[in-house]
């Protein structure tokens, strides 16, 4: 869990949110310890699973991914779930799966290419096992899209 951390662990995972591709002798300078003593945290913060891996964040539309979209997913029952999420699992442009409270079941987020690209999708999910109704928005700009975590808090 998370509430074992210094504040030199929260520092470290918050220059790897900023950039995952950073040299462990930079985030040594940056929180003042030696470069074995930062692959040792390191390595702790990845085996307690608190670090789920280092990826790089490629921008959509230079590879022909216009479309952003949130579908609003209405499985029939609980019993069609598992189904449902081995199937998006298995479809590239989800990007995300949600299970949610309130309007729908599932909650995706996609991309695709363009407007046809998103209506065979849409078809295709809403054949899988158990969709009853589907509820789709495009996104038309987006201003902020992040995975990083306001880890600052933890430490107060």
């Amino acid at each position: 869990m998370a509430q074992n951390l210094d504040q030199i662990d929260i520092r470290i995972l918050h220059e790897l949110q900023k950039n995952g591709r950073a040299r462990r002798n930079k985030l040594a300078e940056i929180v003042g310890l030696s470069v074995p003593s930062v692959s040792e945290r390191m390595k702790k913060l990845e085996e307690k699973n608190l670090i789920e891996g280092y990826y790089a964040v490629l921008n959509p539309r230079n590879f022909g991914f216009d479309i952003t979209a949130f579908i609003f997913v209405q499985v029939d029952n609980s019993s069609f779930y598992k189904d449902f999420v081995k199937e998006t699992e298995n479809e590239s442009q989800v990007l995300e799966c949600h299970s949610i409270t309130g309007d729908g079941s599932h909650f995706l987020k996609i991309r695709t290419r363009n407007t046809e690209s998103l209506e065979k999708l849409l078809s295709k999910i809403q054949r899988m096992p158990g969709v009853k109704k589907t509820r789709s928005n495009i996104v038309l700009s987006t201003f902020k899209e992040s995975r990083e975590l306001p880890l600052q808090p933890l430490s107060e």
